[in-house]
């Protein structure tokens, strides 16, 4: 077993997270025991976030401390990893569906970091009192206007750190993706420094995902 991050683990080929609650499983991941410690392998199949880690991701911004605003958390498969890593930290989760929501729920009531909130993540007014200090804003949703998303959150919330998986099928089906993603790089620059860029390919057709750091909070 190695330390790869910040509560992120290599387990042979498998990455791997301790789980904050014992026993506990969100989708079916295997569960394995070292040293008395519980530990929940982390599909890169099922998150962007682990398939990144498996594709040379350098930079990760989660600590234990980490307050992260999670935008299309869906069922909670990635939140909940995140939530294992980030274990003195809350994890607000937005999902615009109800369905997922409902899936959602049953996550967060055993693993009490994450607070899901049920809204479209175009409009952070609505939901921004219920979200404190935020370090850190994952996205992962499939809307067109994916930039746009991530900025307008940034206006309100202001994190240190951001990290985007961009879909380019769900922004335009006619481009080719690499037009795509070199446009909405180009978008992510007014605000962003671009810290990493990952093909998510093989685990993700026609996704990157993006490490980020905000231009406003870089030191001078």
């Amino acid at each position: 077993m190695k330390k790869i991050f910040t509560g992120v683990y290599r387990i042979g080929k498998n990455i791997a997270t301790i789980n904050n609650v014992r026993g506990f499983r969100v989708y079916d991941e295997g569960l394995v025991n070292v040293k008395d410690v519980e530990y929940r392998t982390w599909s890169p199949y099922r998150s962007k976030l682990a398939a990144a880690i498996h594709k040379g991701l350098k930079k990760f911004p989660f600590k234990e401390n980490s307050n992260v605003l999670y935008l299309g958390a869906s069922s909670g498969t990635t939140a909940s990893h995140i939530s294992d890593i980030c274990f003195n930290g809350n994890i607000y989760c937005v999902e615009i569906s109800k369905r997922m929501m409902r899936e959602l729920i049953p996550v967060a009531e055993k693993k009490e970091n994450i607070i899901p909130i049920l809204a479209d993540a175009n409009h952070p007014e609505v939901y921004i009192h219920k979200v404190t200090n935020v370090n850190i804003i994952y996205q992962d949703v499939a809307q067109p206007n994916q930039a746009d998303i991530l900025e307008r959150n940034s206006e309100f919330f202001h994190p240190e750190n951001a990290i985007i998986a961009i879909k380019a099928r769900s922004i335009n089906t006619i481009e080719s993706p690499k037009k795509v993603f070199k446009k909405e790089i180009n978008r992510l620059k007014e605000r962003f420094h671009i810290l990493e860029t990952i093909d998510l390919k093989p685990y993700d057709k026609d996704h990157i995902l993006v490490n980020l750091k905000s231009k406003n909070k870089i030191k001078k």
